[in-house]
């Protein structure tokens, strides 16, 4: 159950953001049938078998796509899905004989949703590419990292995941509602350049407003600012981001720097250097938990940076429930969360081909067909 209940989706197995984008849908309630290669992988260079948390909630079929008939059952299956999601390189959906237009004679009302990095179109559409290469060529990498030295993003995050999957699922989302309403499918080209480049705005709001220089590591937000992470005593670290006046005077006060000269005028770009230094040095002098101690739950805008295993134990995050674990595997709850609808149990990832001959009886092929496909 969940706000997507009897919602249907098809999704073409793949890596990375359309496999996530899926997740998302069924961890909202959607059912999302899985087609995978029989007998193979699905073109991901890791095979996460049953820890690929991405595949959680799914139902999963296995189908030899270079048989016509397979492409003829996967149609089939569309014709009573809401939406599909492929994350394959421009021209082979079309190639396998699964492409918009066949999909969408089939099935008018089908939302038909592209993951790439590149778009559907352009000089590097065909082009092979990873996250850092999406989000490097779309302005989003700039102003990761200290001025100079090369940019560094965390993996997958800022591309794959937020530029991808998120912008894909919202596209997804919006066409089901307009096919709700008129009957009228349509594709949704999905492409990790252009949802990282779209998360810029506001960065590019701050910059039009003469707040954020195009110079990396020169504006309040990408360093050389004191707002930062910082070193502990026991090789551990925090963060603090006391942006405004009210917090970073409190922070100061906590830190028993408030009457300091050198902290009177935080926001003087001149003294970014000194200020960083001057904390660095009294972070470095305690472990984490005294800082934990002085600091956290306080507008002091601060928190420890912690490993996802310790997240799972920190007081907050486990009041909250964010991260659990199915079937041995540590993997954050579905999000967000809905007060009328709240999402189930977090499903199991299921085998490879594991509900195939359900979902094709279901579809309605004869048990002759269902034999000759499985």
């Amino acid at each position: 159950m969940g706000v997507l209940d009897g919602v249907r989706i098809v999704e073409i197995a793949g890596i990375g953001p359309g496999p996530f984008c899926g997740m998302l849908l069924a961890d909202m309630g959607a059912e999302v049938i899985l087609v995978e290669r029989s007998g193979g992988k699905d073109g991901d260079m890791l095979d996460l078998g049953k820890y690929s948390i991405v595949n959680r909630g799914k139902r999963s079929i296995a189908l030899d796509l270079k048989d016509p008939a397979a492409i003829e059952a996967v149609l089939r299956l569309i014709e009573g899905s809401d939406a599909l999601i492929e994350g394959m390189r421009p021209g082979v959906m079309e190639r396998l004989g699964l492409g918009p237009e066949v999909c969408l004679a089939r099935n008018p009302r089908l939302v038909y949703g592209r993951m790439t990095g590149w778009g559907q179109e352009g000089p590097l559409a065909r082009s092979a590419g990873h996250d850092l290469n999406y989000i490097a060529l779309s302005g989003a990498l700039w102003y990761s990292g200290e001025a100079g030295s090369p940019p560094l993003a965390p993996p997958t995050l800022v591309g794959d995941l937020g530029g991808g999957a998120l912008y894909l699922a919202m596209g997804i989302l919006a066409g089901i509602i307009k096919a709700n309403n008129d009957d009228v499918g349509q594709v949704v080209d999905a492409a990790i350049v252009d949802g990282s480049a779209n998360l810029m705005n506001l960065l590019l709001s701050a910059h039009a407003a003469g707040q954020q220089p195009i110079e990396r590591g020169r504006g309040l937000l990408d360093g050389p600012h004191w707002a930062r992470t910082y070193s502990c005593a026991d090789g551990h670290f925090i963060s603090v981001q006391a942006l405004e006046p009210q917090f970073n005077a409190l922070l100061f006060s906590k830190l028993g720097v408030a009457d300091d000269p050198d902290f009177k005028n935080p926001y003087d770009p001149r003294l970014w250097g000194p200020l960083r230094e001057r904390l660095a040095t009294l972070f470095a002098s305690q472990p984490r938990q005294h800082w934990v101690d002085l600091l956290e739950g306080s507008d002091a805008c601060f928190a420890p940076v912690l490993t996802p295993i310790e997240a799972m134990s920190h007081p907050h995050m486990a009041a909250r429930g964010v991260y659990t674990k199915r079937d041995g595997v540590l993997q954050a709850a579905p999000a967000p969360r809905f007060s009328a609808t709240p999402a189930g149990d977090i499903g199991a990832v299921p085998k490879r081909g594991e509900h195939g001959r359900d979902i094709l009886r279901a579809a309605g092929l004869s048990d002759a067909d269902i034999e000759h496909l499985l």
